[in-house]
């Protein structure tokens, strides 16, 4: 029986696949009409770099406290916990949008409760596959997993986009935001079905708690940090994602809403660029597998050139005014990182020992999460003070220098592939159930 038929029948991989697709289906439509909704409250694209940040930057510190609370318990219990907090709070939201009672504070609170939530159930979700599959089928289930996850940004978006057309995305004033609460309540009814799904896969161990128990969470976090501080290529690599991370999150997060707002057909337009982006992704990725370890003298030079033609794709961003331009952009700069991606993952897995993985993503993440929410405030201030043309395009020169100099000065143009242990999981990007 090949891996394929052994998952397709394992009932425990069943249930967590279908509550993960289903609640990063709902997950999209929250991404689309959040920023949208505090963008029409403010009209003010500072006021929105700011709540991006206000939500990011909590999520950001306590995500390393979370792996390792993840470690002490049970990375279903906790789970769990978090997607009844998301449907409270995702329920109060979509209420105040369809009574008109949306306020930017009731907003950005209700904002910052589902940011404490996911600092959470980002660990526990990446720790709970390792714990429903046999070992010998975790590569197959991590990569449905991943595949199907880039189908829901791709889907999520599109849909979302229809419900906005559909039902208003208040453009013309809060009384035509019916679709943004929409959103929320199918985002709402997205964890109440994958938390019922979640109660139904029985884990196959329970997770190891004799040291995760007898160290405190500070020294586990910290021995995490010591080991990238130690290891000068890998210090340095984190350094050089991290402000890949700031450029790159801070323009999506909040150069995108504009650019849909001012000279495309507002959050339906936002929608179709992020579904251009999910299925560029896609596409890199299965691109990857086609290609193998294919790369260009090596993977630290493939990853530099990608970044650095990813730039030169975002300088003419600022330029589009219409939508396919925009689209055929976001979809390149996607299957650019599609394409690298599983192989960097697979690079940070192999660098640090296994016993200290759990921790290494929760500092991965932190950088990306960490940094791209402050930068999402600075492009909001840039914002106000420049066109969006001169916005991307400094975006974009700034990527190319940064890998330039990358390649000149550092270790990054020395990473070399390795292979991975069919034992051990490819580590997933969000929420895994």
């Amino acid at each position: 029986m090949s891996e394929k038929q052994a998952l397709r029948r394992d009932p425990n991989f069943t249930w967590l696949m279908s509550g993960g697709v289903i609640s990063a289906l709902g997950d999209q439509f929250t991404m689309i009409a959040l920023p949208w909704l505090v963008l029409q409250l403010t009209k003010d694209p500072l006021a929105l770099g700011v709540m991006v940040a206000a939500m990011g930057v909590p999520r950001a510190i306590l995500i390393l406290f979370g792996g390792a609370l993840v470690d002490r318990y049970s990375p279903k219990s906790v789970l769990m916990l978090t997607k009844h907090a998301n449907t409270v709070l995702l329920a109060i939201l979509a209420a105040l949008v369809l009574l008109d009672a949306a306020t930017l504070p009731l907003v950005a609170a209700l904002g910052f409760g589902m940011s404490v939530a996911s600092a959470f159930s980002i660990p526990a979700g990446t720790s709970m596959l390792p714990h429903t599959v046999a070992p010998q089928h975790l590569p197959a289930a991590n990569a449905a997993m991943m595949g199907m996850r880039q189908l829901t940004m791709l889907g999520g978006p599109l849909l979302a986009g229809l419900l906005f057309v559909l039902a208003g995305d208040g453009s013309k004033g809060q009384g035509d935001a019916r679709g943004l609460g929409l959103a929320f309540a199918i985002d709402a009814l997205s964890y109440i079905v994958s938390a019922w799904t979640l109660a139904k896969v029985k884990p196959l161990v329970r997770p190891a708690a004799g040291e995760a128990k007898k160290e405190s969470v500070f020294r586990s976090v910290g021995a995490g940090l010591a080991t990238v501080w130690r290891d000068r290529t890998l210090r340095t690599a984190f350094f050089y994602w991290g402000l890949c991370a700031c450029v790159v999150g801070g323009l999506m997060q909040v150069a995108l809403p504009l650019l849909a707002s001012e000279r495309l057909h507002g959050a339906s337009a936002l929608a179709v660029l992020m579904a251009a982006h999910g299925a560029g992704i896609l596409a890199g990725m299965a691109l990857s597998g086609v290609m193998g370890k294919r790369r260009i003298v090596n993977l630290g030079i493939t990853l530099l050139v990608v970044d650095g033609v990813s730039g030169l794709l975002l300088i003419p961003m600022g330029l589009v005014t219409q939508s396919w331009q925009g689209m055929l952009l976001i979809a390149a700069i996607g299957v650019l990182g599609g394409f690298i991606q599983v192989a960097v993952f697979t690079w940070l897995q192999q660098r640090v020992p296994p016993s200290m993985l759990g921790r290494m993503m929760g500092i991965f993440m932190f950088v990306f999460m960490g940094l791209a929410p402050l930068a999402a405030a600075g492009a909001g201030s840039l914002a106000s003070l420049m066109s969006l043309a001169t916005l991307f395009a400094g975006a974009g020169v700034f990527l190319v220098a940064a890998a330039l100099l990358a390649w000149l000065f550092t270790p990054m143009s020395s990473l070399a592939d390795a292979a991975l242990p069919a034992a051990r999981p490819a580590a997933a990007e969000t929420d895994a159930a």
